[in-house]
């Protein structure tokens, strides 16, 4: 078969491909562009660098690095959000990722007091409080125990407390990087609490970070028996440092504050503590004054990551794909709505890859965009049936004087050269 025939045949099966996804338009478009390369691209048709010279051996890199064509996929802060860097955030870069697992040094970062540096063998973990025998755990005392691999997403409960107000951060990695979602290797948290025994009315744990923060939270203790896990690895190697290596707690659909990291202490007992990070922050301020406690579950969210502010359209009128995250502190994702004229009319998107309780869960709609202006916003529905709000109606209930625990309906305007803005439609 000639070079010709077999790109005729390529060309042929791409068409027949698009005909039955309903995009017959936008795979002319595309035959005919592939077709133009093809005839007189110098990429394809002269020898080029790559090809003609070795490239590094198997140890120029011991540890693996991202192309350094990927230069741009980092975390990055908002500098005027906090007035210190040991007690600040920075976020994941969520419309340059695709799937549902977030690469280590990706995640986003949440620190009240710097980022500790402890090595493992110098590390303790204590139980105390209402327990039959206080115990301490070394790092290998620990690693003895059996272990699961559990795949989470992690929220900051502050995750797109910035729109409360109004729209306010262009780009989808500032409105909503601060989750990620990896898989944890750890220890369930009631083999260590059984270890030690819990007495009876201990209803309450105490988690304690050894950060200069001395971060504490408190957690009940039905939840602490149920899914946390006493966590030292991440998609299988061990934390990093920002991630609270050696070891950090795992408080799986809960808000991120919770998920103590460079765990010390956990102490038994009977009533909440009242700690400043639930307290004075971590609170949810009413219309009328009051603060609403103990909020912990992350309720049904969802944001498309592409197009979105940082991901414009480049390519021009034709097939377009429409991708984003939606998850659940409740559970799995059941559906994921998407519209692209502001809510008027709706369809539901496909959910590919695994659809694991309390983790990311990735959603596609490809379309066949004719270059008009679009409003997209997606709209999830967990398995209990909760519907992601709009903002407005988030609004009705809790008036905006809160930052925390924000699931509204996001909404990013493309304009008809491709260029996305952060919006909102009343």
């Amino acid at each position: 078969m000639t070079s010709t025939s077999i790109i005729d045949s390529a060309l042929q099966r791409s068409r027949r491909s698009f005909l039955k996804s309903g995009l017959a338009g936008g795979a002319a478009l595309m035959a005919g562009s592939a077709a133009a390369r093809a005839a007189g691209d110098p990429l394809i048709t002269e020898i080029q660098d790559w090809n003609r010279y070795p490239g590094d051996g198997v140890d120029a890199a011991p540890y693996g690095q991202p192309s350094q064509f990927e230069a741009e996929v980092v975390r990055r802060d908002v500098p005027w959000l906090t007035a210190d860097p040991i007690s600040s955030i920075n976020f994941t870069p969520l419309h340059e990722l695709d799937g549902i697992i977030t690469p280590n040094g990706l995640c986003f970062e949440r620190h009240h007091g710097g980022k500790a540096v402890i090595a493992p063998a110098d590390h303790r973990i204590i139980i105390n409080g209402m327990v039959d025998t206080p115990l301490v755990f070394t790092m290998e005392d620990l690693k003895r125990f059996p272990r699961e691999n559990r795949i989470y997403f992690l929220e900051c409960a502050a995750n797109s407390g910035m729109e409360w107000r109004g729209a306010q951060l262009n780009g989808c990695q500032f409105t909503h990087g601060m989750v990620h979602c990896v898989m944890y290797t750890g220890v369930p948290l009631r083999y260590l609490l059984a270890e030690a025994g819990v007495k009876p009315g201990g209803s309450w744990l105490l988690a304690e970070g050894a950060d200069a923060s001395a971060m504490t939270r408190s957690i009940p203790m039905d939840k602490a028996l149920d899914d946390c896990l006493v966590a030292f690895k991440m998609n299988g190697e061990a934390l990093r440092p920002e991630q609270g290596y050696p070891v950090r707690l795992v408080v799986p659909g809960w808000e991120g504050n919770m998920w103590v990291k460079w765990l010390r202490r956990l102490e038994v007992g009977d009533a909440p503590w009242a700690q400043r990070e639930e307290t004075s922050k971590y609170t949810d301020l009413m219309p009328d004054g009051k603060a609403r406690r103990h909020t912990f579950l992350m309720d049904v969210k969802s944001v498309i990551t592409s197009p979105s502010p940082q991901a414009p359209v480049t390519h021009g009128k034709g097939p377009l794909v429409i991708t984003g995250l939606a998850w659940s502190g409740g559970g799995r994702i059941s559906r994921v709505d998407v519209t692209i004229d502001g809510g008027r009319n709706w369809r539901t998107a496909r959910i590919d890859g695994p659809s694991l309780p309390k983790a990311l869960h990735r959603f596609y709609l490809e379309i066949d965009w004719d270059g008009s202006e679009m409003f997209l916003q997606s709209r999830a529905i967990d398995e209990d049936g909760y519907v992601q709000p709009t903002k407005d109606a988030l609004r009705a209930v809790r008036g905006v004087n809160s930052i925390y625990h924000n699931n509204g309906i996001q909404t990013w305007q493309v304009r008809t050269d491709g260029m996305v803005e952060n919006v909102e439609i009343s």
